[in-house]
């Protein structure tokens, strides 16, 4: 059989040929076969789908490149290339996901360069932070009530209502992060790697 046979049978198949190639690094360090013009599409379009929902833009940019790459970790210079970003701006992005706990820094071994790397159970970690800020406006809101002069007054009612529905969330974002964790292992996934 030819090589032009082989390539009739994998589009008859519906396979396009490159998808068959095992997924090794390429001279870029992504998987051969991989999509490039794809993946920075879909970069683009997760990126302004996390801005509609507040994210800042850049930040969104950066974590979705992040998301995207194979060791879902990046230095600067990776981040500002596969970006076509300043440096500055990779800088400000990795500062706003460092806060919010999205993204860690590590350094590389015998570099000076930093490595920017997506947590292990990344969403997972993302609502047990929102989780704990949950407790600390639930507390801030139990304060304002008082200083409103109480659930008697309009605004003291609605701080209330607001601390009794952050209560509320807090209690069924726990259980729903232990419902997930359970669900997970059901899941045909990979082990979660130690960091």
């Amino acid at each position: 059989m030819s090589g032009v046979d082989s390539a009739e049978d994998s589009a008859e198949d519906g396979v396009d040929e490159e998808q068959q190639v095992p997924d090794e690094p390429d001279a870029a360090g992504g998987p051969q076969g991989r999509d490039e013009d794809a993946v920075g599409r879909f970069v683009e379009r997760f990126a302004s789908e996390l801005a509609e929902a507040g994210m800042q833009r850049m930040a969104a940019r950066v974590f979705a490149a992040l998301l995207v790459s194979e060791t879902g970790s990046m230095t600067s210079a990776e981040l500002a290339s596969a970006l076509r970003i300043s440096p500055a701006a990779v800088s400000g992005a990795v500062r706003y996901l460092s806060q919010v706990n999205m993204v860690g820094r590590e350094r590389e071994p015998g570099s000076r360069r930093d490595r920017y790397v997506l947590h292990n159970e990344l969403w997972y970690e993302t609502f047990t932070n929102r989780d704990r800020i949950l407790t600390r406006w639930e507390q801030v809101m139990r304060e304002g009530v008082a200083s409103a002069g109480g659930p008697g007054t309009a605004a003291g009612a609605r701080m209330a209502e607001t601390a009794a529905f952050f209560t509320f969330l807090h209690g069924e974002l726990s259980q729903l992060m232990d419902r997930w964790r359970e669900h997970r292992a059901t899941l045909d996934l990979p082990p979660i790697p130690p960091r």
